[in-house]
């Protein structure tokens, strides 16, 4: 039997792979720039064996990918038509893969997010915001998901509306706050202080996810541990973010020897600027300390990255069997027998 949401936090930490959107651009089959998933419609399959991968890294969760699949950003790109077909086929393919795993079918969750139209002075935008949420969270209560993830937003008030929205469908909501380099949400409320009061509104799992690696989202997380009572969420992006740079928005490369086409490295000319896995492992288990319930990766991640995370916090997933086991090596292996003059060769190589 399928555990909830709500069973699987109040027994250990729940793991949630996202960062569909880079993988699925690195992968051929996304655009950069108007990152529209139009893949759930043009190569499903693409889809799927994304979904699967990060399930079979260690996700407990398929989080539908409908990010970025609301009716401002379909209109921008003149494909209103196909905006609820490509909603109802994101989450369709996610319950098919999450029927797949061997142990326990996965958790499949409805995903709505920042739409980039919220202005806090603009009331008709704020209807807008509504309308945009409710429809698709409505097509998630149709499509029988378990829960809604609300992600990446920089208003408190926008994801209010979200958590209104999931809450009037009778679904469990994880609301996660993306938060620039400013260090304030931009309608002037400090992360923790949304957080608690989403929590207060009844969000099941409230934190941060998305803009910020590690180093510059973890005292953030701890901050609202301490302000809430329940679940905490953290999802970071995988980039060496730092105190004068805390988002990847800016973030510079100063080994870059060419002329970027883009202003900053965000969002094609990041790959120099990973953390490596066995940073993020070091972040996880600090997470864990910290009291992180709903942990994972966002953009950027990549399957191996989330496994390395979800191993950390004490799992064994799927393809665990595929964990980096340097012991047969030619250069660097300690297999009796390896050729003694290849590992005696390993710091020349």
């Amino acid at each position: 039997m399928k555990r909830s949401l709500e069973q699987r936090l109040q027994e250990g930490p729940v793991v949630c792979g996202e960062g569909y959107l880079f993988e699925l651009e690195r992968r051929g089959y996304l655009q950069a720039g108007s990152f529209v998933p139009e893949v759930a419609l043009d190569n499903p399959q693409a889809l799927k064996q994304t979904y699967r991968d990060y399930m079979l890294a260690g996700s407990d969760v398929v989080l539908a990918f409908t990010y970025n699949g609301h009716r401002e950003k379909m209109r921008i790109i003149g494909k209103e038509d196909l905006l609820e077909p490509l909603n109802r086929q994101a989450i369709r393919l996610a319950k098919e893969v999450a029927a797949e795993h061997p142990e326990e079918e996965a958790l499949v969750a409805g995903n709505v997010s920042n739409t980039n139209l919220f202005d806090p002075d603009d009331e008709e935008s704020k209807a807008n915001v509504r309308g945009i949420f409710a429809e698709m969270i409505g097509w998630c209560k149709e499509e029988g998901v378990d829960f809604v993830n609300g992600e990446t937003f920089y208003y408190y008030e926008e994801a209010k509306i979200a958590l209104e929205e999931i809450q009037r469908q009778g679904l469990p909501a994880v609301i996660t706050l993306g938060l620039m380099s400013e260090n304030i949400l931009r309608d002037g409320y400090t992360v923790e202080e949304a957080c608690r009061l989403l929590e207060k509104q009844g969000a099941l799992v409230v934190g941060m996810n998305c803009f910020r690696g590690p180093a510059t989202m973890q005292p953030y997380i701890e901050q609202i541990r301490q302000e809430v009572e329940g679940y905490v969420g953290a999802l970071p992006i995988p980039y060496r973010t730092t105190e004068d740079h805390p988002t990847f928005f800016n973030l510079p490369d100063g080994g870059c020897s060419c002329s970027l086409p883009t202003e900053t490295t965000f969002p094609t000319s990041l790959d120099p600027l990973y953390c490596n896995r066995y940073e993020l492992a070091e972040w996880a288990a600090e997470a864990q300390q910290s009291g992180v319930n709903y942990i994972g990766l966002c953009c950027g991640a990549s399957p191996s990255m989330l496994r390395e995370v979800a191993e950390t916090v004490g799992r064994n997933t799927v393809n665990s069997v595929y964990s980096p086991d340097m012991k047969k090596h030619f250069l660097f292996g300690t297999d009796e027998t390896l050729k003694g003059h290849n590992t005696a060769y390993r710091t020349k190589a």
